[in-house]
Protein backbone atom coordinates (compact mmCIF):
# COMPACT_ATOMS: atom_id res chain seq x y z
CA UNK A 1 0.00 0.00 0.00
CA UNK A 2 1.67 3.25 -1.07
CA UNK A 3 -0.29 7.05 0.38
CA UNK A 4 0.60 9.60 -1.70
CA UNK A 5 -0.17 12.78 -0.22
CA UNK A 6 -0.29 16.00 -2.61
CA UNK A 7 -0.47 20.01 -3.10
CA UNK A 8 -0.85 22.62 -6.05
CA UNK A 9 -0.55 25.82 -5.28
CA UNK A 10 -0.28 29.50 -7.55
CA UNK A 11 0.11 32.77 -6.24
CA UNK A 12 -2.07 34.84 -8.58
CA UNK A 13 -3.84 32.03 -10.14
CA UNK A 14 -2.24 32.41 -12.49
CA UNK A 15 0.67 32.92 -11.69
CA UNK A 16 4.01 31.52 -10.43
CA UNK A 17 3.09 28.01 -8.57
CA UNK A 18 3.99 24.59 -7.46
CA UNK A 19 3.48 21.38 -6.62
CA UNK A 20 4.65 19.45 -3.28
CA UNK A 21 3.73 15.53 -3.14
CA UNK A 22 5.14 12.94 0.06
CA UNK A 23 5.16 9.09 -0.88
CA UNK A 24 4.82 6.79 2.07
CA UNK A 25 5.05 3.48 1.79
CA UNK A 26 5.54 1.26 5.29
CA UNK A 27 9.43 2.73 6.40
CA UNK A 28 10.00 4.65 2.75
CA UNK A 29 9.05 8.48 2.82
CA UNK A 30 9.89 10.63 -0.11
CA UNK A 31 9.23 14.86 -0.83
CA UNK A 32 8.70 15.70 -4.39
CA UNK A 33 8.21 19.55 -5.42
CA UNK A 34 8.54 21.82 -8.42
CA UNK A 35 7.48 25.01 -9.29
CA UNK A 36 6.18 26.76 -12.67
CA UNK A 37 6.85 30.31 -13.54
CA UNK A 38 3.24 30.41 -14.86
CA UNK A 39 0.85 28.07 -14.27
CA UNK A 40 -2.87 27.84 -11.91
CA UNK A 41 -3.70 26.01 -8.48
CA UNK A 42 -5.94 23.39 -10.60
CA UNK A 43 -2.87 22.47 -12.71
CA UNK A 44 -0.48 22.31 -9.91
CA UNK A 45 -2.80 19.85 -7.96
CA UNK A 46 -3.28 17.78 -10.61
CA UNK A 47 0.46 17.63 -11.91
CA UNK A 48 1.22 16.90 -8.20
CA UNK A 49 -0.86 13.81 -8.45
CA UNK A 50 0.83 13.08 -11.82
CA UNK A 51 3.89 13.34 -10.22
CA UNK A 52 3.18 10.85 -7.27
CA UNK A 53 1.88 8.50 -9.44
CA UNK A 54 4.87 8.70 -11.75
CA UNK A 55 7.23 8.14 -8.93
CA UNK A 56 5.81 4.80 -8.72
CA UNK A 57 8.63 2.19 -9.56
CA UNK A 58 6.36 -1.13 -9.94
CA UNK A 59 2.86 -1.15 -11.79
CA UNK A 60 -0.36 -2.70 -10.19
CA UNK A 61 0.44 -1.19 -6.50
CA UNK A 62 -2.44 -0.46 -4.27
CA UNK A 63 -2.19 3.64 -4.30
CA UNK A 64 -4.37 5.71 -1.99
CA UNK A 65 -4.03 9.70 -2.82
CA UNK A 66 -5.02 12.44 0.02
CA UNK A 67 -5.52 15.85 -1.82
CA UNK A 68 -7.46 19.01 -0.85
CA UNK A 69 -8.13 19.27 -4.28
CA UNK A 70 -12.12 18.95 -4.84
CA UNK A 71 -11.06 19.90 -8.60
CA UNK A 72 -9.27 16.39 -9.07
CA UNK A 73 -10.91 14.31 -6.23
CA UNK A 74 -14.35 15.02 -7.90
CA UNK A 75 -13.03 14.37 -11.46
CA UNK A 76 -12.14 11.01 -10.66
CA UNK A 77 -14.31 10.28 -8.32
CA UNK A 78 -17.62 11.20 -9.67
CA UNK A 79 -15.96 9.87 -13.31
CA UNK A 80 -16.69 13.30 -15.04
CA UNK A 81 -12.82 12.79 -16.52
CA UNK A 82 -14.17 9.41 -18.52
CA UNK A 83 -16.91 11.32 -19.79
CA UNK A 84 -14.31 14.27 -21.15
CA UNK A 85 -12.31 11.87 -22.54
CA UNK A 86 -15.29 10.29 -24.54
CA UNK A 87 -16.13 14.37 -25.33
CA UNK A 88 -12.67 15.35 -26.41
CA UNK A 89 -12.20 17.58 -23.52
CA UNK A 90 -14.46 19.99 -25.56
CA UNK A 91 -14.65 22.93 -23.44
CA UNK A 92 -12.45 21.50 -20.50
CA UNK A 93 -8.91 22.77 -19.61
CA UNK A 94 -6.36 21.06 -18.82
CA UNK A 95 -6.48 18.23 -21.46
CA UNK A 96 -2.69 18.08 -21.77
CA UNK A 97 -2.75 16.66 -17.61
CA UNK A 98 -5.30 15.17 -17.59
CA UNK A 99 -4.17 12.84 -20.59
CA UNK A 100 -1.00 12.54 -18.43
CA UNK A 101 -2.75 11.63 -15.45
CA UNK A 102 -5.19 8.91 -17.15
CA UNK A 103 -1.57 7.12 -18.52
CA UNK A 104 -0.19 6.57 -15.18
CA UNK A 105 -3.44 5.90 -13.36
CA UNK A 106 -4.67 3.15 -15.24
CA UNK A 107 -0.90 1.64 -14.38
CA UNK A 108 -2.12 1.61 -10.84
CA UNK A 109 -5.63 0.97 -8.24
CA UNK A 110 -6.00 3.91 -7.03
CA UNK A 111 -8.13 5.19 -4.41
CA UNK A 112 -8.84 9.28 -3.56
CA UNK A 113 -10.10 10.73 -0.30
CA UNK A 114 -10.22 14.09 0.01
CA UNK A 115 -9.20 15.96 2.97
CA UNK A 116 -9.75 19.50 4.02
CA UNK A 117 -7.02 21.95 3.01
CA UNK A 118 -5.16 24.13 5.97
CA UNK A 119 -6.74 22.31 8.23
CA UNK A 120 -3.94 21.08 10.72
CA UNK A 121 -3.47 17.77 8.30
CA UNK A 122 0.38 17.32 8.75
CA UNK A 123 0.93 15.91 5.33
CA UNK A 124 -1.30 18.18 3.43
CA UNK A 125 0.57 20.96 5.57
CA UNK A 126 3.67 20.03 4.46
CA UNK A 127 2.68 19.47 0.88
CA UNK A 128 1.56 23.30 0.80
CA UNK A 129 5.04 24.14 2.43
CA UNK A 130 6.75 22.47 -0.31
CA UNK A 131 4.08 23.60 -2.87
CA UNK A 132 4.40 27.18 -1.85
CA UNK A 133 8.39 27.17 -1.88
CA UNK A 134 8.90 25.86 -4.90
CA UNK A 135 6.76 28.69 -7.09
CA UNK A 136 8.68 30.81 -5.02
CA UNK A 137 11.90 29.74 -6.48
CA UNK A 138 12.16 32.34 -9.25
CA UNK A 139 15.74 30.98 -10.15
CA UNK A 140 15.00 27.42 -11.11
CA UNK A 141 11.15 27.81 -12.13
CA UNK A 142 10.13 25.95 -14.92
CA UNK A 143 7.62 26.67 -18.00
CA UNK A 144 4.53 25.31 -18.32
CA UNK A 145 4.89 24.84 -22.03
CA UNK A 146 1.04 23.90 -22.71
CA UNK A 147 -0.54 26.52 -20.25
CA UNK A 148 1.40 29.58 -21.26
CA UNK A 149 0.75 28.49 -25.33
CA UNK A 150 -3.09 28.23 -24.01
CA UNK A 151 -3.20 31.60 -22.27
CA UNK A 152 -1.58 33.13 -25.40
CA UNK A 153 -4.03 31.30 -28.03
CA UNK A 154 -7.24 32.80 -26.06
CA UNK A 155 -5.44 36.08 -25.41
CA UNK A 156 -5.18 36.83 -29.27
CA UNK A 157 -8.75 35.80 -29.74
Amino acid sequence: MIEIYTDGSASGNPGPGGYGVILRSGSHYKELSGGFRMTTNNRMELLAVIVGLSSIKKPGEQVTIYSDSKYVVDSVEKKWVFGWVKKGFQGKKNKDLWMRFLAVYKLHDVKFVWIKGHNSHPENERCDVLAVAAGKQKSSLEIDFEFEAERNRSTLL
